[in-house]
C-alpha cells in the first residue's frame, strides 16, 4: 500500500487520555483537509478513557453492561472497548493515491499488526471469519483463540478514517460488558501483550508500530 513520490506520512502520539467525540471530530476535519489537498496524510497515536463504539454493522444486544458510555462510531464492524493501556492508531491515508482497494487496505492493516506482534515473537494471525488479529491460546482448551487487536475503518472520498487498536496492558475485565466485534462463541476471548507474558510499555509499542508501518506505508516524519 505504499505511494510513489509523494510526501511522508506524518506521525503523533496524544499523550494522555483524548476523549471520543473529541478524537472523531479532529479525525473527520483532518481528513476533510485531505480531500481538499490542505492537509497531509497522517497516522495519529492515542489512548481513549473508558468507552464502548458501535459500528455500522453493530447488532441489537450487543452491550451487555452500559458500564461505560456508548459511542456511534459510524466506522465499520461491531461493539468494540477502547481504553487505558489500548493503542488506538486512527490512519488516515488517500487510497486515491495508494490503490482504491478496501480489501487490501484491511489486509495490509493486518499485516502491519501482525509484523509488529512477531517482533515480540507473538505470532498474530487474521481469520477470513472474523475481522482482527488473533492469538491461539492451547493453554485455555482445544480450538481456544483470543483477539489481540481490532480493525474497523471507514472511508470518505477513497480517504481512511478509524483504524486499529491494539490491546498493549488494559483492563481485559471491560470487554465483559460487551459482546465483542459480535462474537460470542467462548472459545474466543481477548488478550493482550501484557496478559500473554510480555510487560511492554505503549512507547516500546509505538517504536515497534511506526517501523512496521514505514516498512508497509512508506515513510513518516513527526506532524
Amino acid at each position: 500500500m505504499a505511494q510513489e513520490s509523494a510526501p511522508p506520512v506524518q506521525w503523533a502520539v496524544s499523550e494522555g487520555e483524548i476523549a471520543y467525540p473529541e478524537a472523531l471530530s479532529a479525525m473527520e476535519q483532518r481528513v476533510a483537509a485531505m480531500a481538499d489537498g490542505l492537509a497531509r496524510e497522517l497516522v495519529w497515536l492515542l489512548e481513549h478513557p473508558p468507552l464502548y463504539t458501535s459500528g455500522t454493522s453493530a447488532e441489537p444486544g450487543g452491550v451487555l453492561d452500559a458500564r461505560f458510555p456508548v459511542f456511534e462510531a459510524g466506522r465499520g464492524g461491531q461493539m468494540t472497548y477502547h481504553g487505558p493501556g489500548q493503542r488506538v492508531a486512527y490512519t488516515m491515508l488517500d487510497l486515491n493515491r495508494r490503490r482504491r482497494d478496501l480489501r487490501a487496505f484491511v489486509a495490509a492493516l493486518e499485516d502491519w499488526i501482525i509484523a509488529t506482534l512477531d517482533a515480540f515473537n507473538i505470532r498474530g494471525e487474521r481469520r477470513e471469519d472474523r475481522v482482527g488479529v488473533w492469538v491461539r491460546r492451547p493453554d485455555k482448551g482445544p480450538g481456544h483463540e483470543d483477539k489481540i487487536a481490532a480493525i474497523g475503518i471507514r472511508v470518505r472520498r477513497w480517504i481512511t478514517l478509524h483504524g486499529i487498536s491494539l490491546n498493549v496492558e488494559p483492563d481485559l475485565s471491560h470487554f465483559a460488558g460487551i459482546v465483542p466485534c459480535g462474537i460470542a462463541d467462548p472459545r474466543y476471548g481477548v488478550t493482550s501483550l501484557v496478559d500473554l507474558g510480555l510487560p511492554v510499555t505503549l512507547p516500546e509499542v509505538d517504536a515497534v508500530l511506526r517501523a512496521r508501518f514505514e516498512a508497509r506505508f512508506g515513510p513518516t516524519v513527526p506532524l
